[in-house]
């Protein structure tokens, strides 16, 4: 089980790295990009944080 959460936690920061690079040729202040943006980025380090720590209690 706790291989999958480390699986999901890759593929996430993966997600995360393709989305900072592509964000590069958009013009992010056009119609509140930049703030739907942000919140989503906010959303997933808050996962990313509970996924890590529900992955430390599973190990045990």
């Amino acid at each position: 089980m706790a291989h999958q959460v480390d699986r999901v936690l890759n593929d996430l920061d993966a997600a995360m790295l393709q989305l900072k690079k592509t964000m590069h040729g958009i013009p992010v202040r056009k119609e509140g990009f930049k703030s739907h943006h942000d919140r989503a980025a906010r959303a997933i380090g808050r996962l990313t944080a509970e996924l890590q720590d529900a992955s430390a209690a599973i190990n045990t």
